[in-house]
């Protein structure tokens, strides 16, 4: 029984592992460079300089407003008395000429005055023509390191960090490995300045020790796919010869994730990742091309109440990012639209409409002008349209405006995505109303009058010949105008002038799409996958620019 009991509790560690960091890391590199070897370091034409780290005296303001932000978040208020470190050394132009220069073969060699303690540890390497006979050029180039207890590293004087990170960069847990990626695309001569903050820990029970490193690797992958079946997925079915303009011929889908239980949402992020929400799992994640890796990047995104087991899908829906890098978040089960401050605090954008709670907000977009469009269908209610809980008498297309949310159209039925033309002449909206069959399948277009306010609901296409039992989901529209819609079956691409130009066709239908890395690739959410087609005009997507 015992050994059962132990088979089981090792299924399920692992299990909750791999749904927590759903990290997708390969272990088999072509090529290992040891980087405590003179050998290694010769190859990578580097060399090891340190520095001990002082724990120094320093003033800070006590948290304050900052100009039109009333919120208590920056250093305005008075000095206080508080501690640095010295050096801080992870910028690009930070001098260590003068450091010592380790051997590389003394790296375990005890370090630091011990108990709270820090130092560094820095080098710059370059990507060789060769390393005994293996070319790196296109190789995925890793730097891994482990340091007795923890470790930050920099690359070109910048430390990566993200909410719910871990690793990458920032500290990945006590004597683990921390992995960064430095490149997917190596090229001879290429080089990395890398810097790496020892610290001795756990912090809160200072150890009786001292820092050092136990492993420091250069890690080439030749090939770096989570899954090589992965690629090839799908097809695209062309119905009219403008298609070419957008898609190659040959285009294909890609799977880059999977194992989720709905996903929705996306938005790209300029700092290069993707963020999409799970809504049945109260999860935002977050993406890295880089690294492929998956991990939770909000958790509690959408519900916090106690009944959430009886919710569908109590988590975050629609999420997009303003020109200040804030993150606006569609919450199903708190029927809400927040905003989440680039230091933390979050806000309510929108909660309810001249005193009764919004439905379940679901899709949302800037306007150039910074003015935030949503819609509000009911399907994060338990019960949708015959919620008890319900409380407005319609599903509506919102718009926010001096921190005052107002109804600009009823005419849908079931509202759900929601997407500008390139020129703001047009607002487009999916509707999904599971009461209507005959109008369940339609992008409605709004005419954008010059105050922001919408006209008259316009027909653009009606989807209503298809067989498929689903309905229309998000949309998405590129910098020529041509519509992208996740709807029976499939994406459905049609032209500005209201033209079915092409299909693309998955093993999942997606959700909802999103335009990132380039701009030209087109991130799909679907279902249980996370997928992307490369397109040749590609859209707009969010720039932080205050």
């Amino acid at each position: 029984m015992k050994i059962l009991q132990f088979i089981f509790f090792c299924l399920f560690s692992s299990t909750l592992l791999a749904q927590e960091s759903r990290e997708l890391v390969a272990d088999n590199p072509d090529v290992v460079v040891d980087l405590r070897t003179q050998a290694g370091i010769n190859m990578v034409k580097t060399e090891w300089r340190y520095s001990d780290v002082d724990i120094v005296d320093d003033q800070f303001g006590a948290p304050g407003p900052e100009g039109n932000d009333p919120l208590p978040l920056y250093p305005t208020g008075p000095k206080q008395a508080t501690w640095n470190i010295q050096p801080i050394a992870g910028g690009m132009d930070y001098d260590d000429s003068k450091w010592e220069v380790l051997d590389p073969t003394s790296l375990e060699e005890r370090r630091g005055p011990g108990r709270l303690s820090f130092n560094w540890y820095r080098m710059n390497v370059t990507i060789p023509a060769s390393i005994d006979g293996f070319d790196p050029t296109g190789s995925t180039v890793v730097f891994e390191i482990v340091i007795d207890d923890y470790s930050e590293v920099w690359v070109n004087g910048k430390l990566p960090k993200t909410f719910g990170q871990s690793g990458n960069g920032m500290v990945k847990g006590f004597n683990a490995r921390n992995r960064i990626f430095l490149t997917d695309n190596a090229k001879p001569g290429d080089q990395f300045q890398i810097a790496v903050f020892g610290i001795n820990g756990p912090m809160a029970d200072i150890p009786n020790n001292y820092i050092w490193i136990r492993s420091a690797t250069l890690d080439f992958h030749k090939e770096y796919d989570v899954n090589p079946t992965w690629k090839g997925l799908g097809h695209v079915v062309k119905y009219q010869n403008e298609l070419d303009n957008l898609l190659s011929a040959d285009a294909k889908i890609e799977k880059i994730a999977d194992g989720f239980q709905f996903t929705e949402g996306p938005v790209w992020h300029p700092d290069g990742y993707l963020l999409f929400s799970d809504p049945n799992a109260n999860v935002i994640y977050k993406y890295s091309p880089l690294t492929k890796n998956v991990e939770v990047y909000i958790t509690k995104s959408g519900y916090s109440g106690t009944d959430i087991g009886e919710i569908h899908q109590p988590g975050s829906n629609g999420l997009t990012l303003d020109n200040n890098g804030r993150l606006y978040v569609c919450q199903h089960g708190n029927r809400q639209v927040i905003k989440h401050e680039r230091k933390g605090p979050v806000s309510v954008i929108a909660s309810e409409y001249n005193g009764q709670r919004l439905n379940s907000p679901n899709d949302l977009v800037f306007k150039s002008d910074g003015t935030l469009y949503f819609t509000d269908p009911p399907y994060g209610l338990k019960k949708a349209y015959m919620d008890p809980a319900k409380e407005t008498p319609h599903q509506g297309v919102y718009r926010v405006v001096n921190n005052k949310v107002e109804l600009l159209t009823t005419e849908v039925g079931g509202p759900n995505g929601i997407a500008f033309s390139p020129d703001e002449k047009y607002l487009y909206v999916t509707n999904w109303d599971i009461r209507d069959v005959m109008n369940s399948k339609i992008v409605y277009r709004f005419p954008v009058k010059v105050d922001g306010t919408l006209g008259k609901a316009e027909v653009f296409y009606n989807m209503i010949q298809t067989n498929e039992t689903e309905a229309l989901d998000g949309i998405k529209v590129d910098l020529k105008g041509n519509v992208y819609v996740s709807a029976p079956g499939g994406v459905w691409i049609i032209s500005p002038e209201a033209t079915l130009l092409g299909k693309i066709i998955g093993p999942e239908r997606p959700a909802n799409m999103a335009w990132g890395d380039d701009g030209k690739t087109l991130y799909l959410t679907a279902h249980s996958g996370l997928y992307k087609i490369q397109t040749k005009i590609g859209g707009k997507m969010p720039a932080i620019t205050k």
